[in-house]
């Protein structure tokens, strides 16, 4: 049958124009069918073609389509795709359009507005378990962990130096008071010696892996082969 480029004009139909997918992955032949089966008077006939239906959209996914509960979830979603007015014998539990839109329940998401973010929250946390434990070597150590950390945090959000002091006294403040690294001068000593030697540890450590872009391995060996060749040259002359 022909139509004439008015009649054609008038025969086309635009997506704003047609009903809405309820699942579009599908695509609008699909729902089609399903359109068509809900309306089989016969229950044995749309029993049938909710079957073949199942068969086409297991199609899409052929690696999972006699899995069972992927099979359930394919039942669902052709009564979900039919309005919940498809009237046939499913092997499964038919959903409710009740419970299926109902709205859960609102996340309480924790609030936390740290004055200095840069820390993170572990950070916290971190902290408020050093404050539980009782004095011993362990505690000690972990936090000088904790202040070492610390001071990379800081440094990697803020592009300067900055001195163990510092890090010292927001740890004060983060602890409530309760972890104070400038109490004696020896204890300050340790600290700030145990970050140095950290700081250099993962300096040697940068340095001697190959792996590291932007290292100044490769720089100063090839300077120094460099300056090596200079000298021979030298010599020579």
């Amino acid at each position: 049958m022909q139509f004439t480029p008015e009649e054609a004009v008038h025969h086309l139909e635009y997506n704003a124009e047609r009903s809405h997918l309820i699942i579009p992955e599908y695509g609008r032949h699909l729902q089609k069918l399903i359109d068509q089966a809900t309306v089989i008077e016969d229950r044995e006939e749309r029993n049938k073609a909710a079957r073949y239906i199942i068969s086409v959209m297991g199609s899409l996914n052929p690696h999972l389509r006699d899995v069972p509960d992927f099979q359930h979830k394919l039942w669902d979603q052709i009564f979900i795709m039919s309005d919940f007015k498809l009237d046939v014998d499913s092997p499964y539990p038919i959903p409710n359009k009740e419970v299926l839109h109902q709205k859960p329940e609102r996340l309480n998401y924790p609030q936390n507005f740290p004055k200095y973010r840069f820390y993170g929250n572990n950070i916290k946390y971190m902290i408020d378990v050093a404050n539980k434990w009782e004095e011993s070597d362990l505690k000690n150590t972990l936090i000088k962990v904790i202040a070492n950390h610390m001071k990379k945090c800081y440094l990697s959000w803020n592009k300067d130096t900055v001195k163990d002091e510092v890090i010292f006294e927001h740890l004060y403040e983060l602890s409530g008071g309760k972890i104070n690294l400038q109490t004696t001068d020896e204890e300050l000593s340790n600290t700030t010696d145990l970050m140095r030697v950290n700081k250099k540890m993962s300096n040697k450590t940068q340095f001697n892996n190959p792996k590291i872009k932007g290292s100044n391995s490769g720089k100063t060996f090839n300077n120094s082969r460099n300056n090596n060749n200079n000298k021979n040259n030298n010599n020579r002359k």
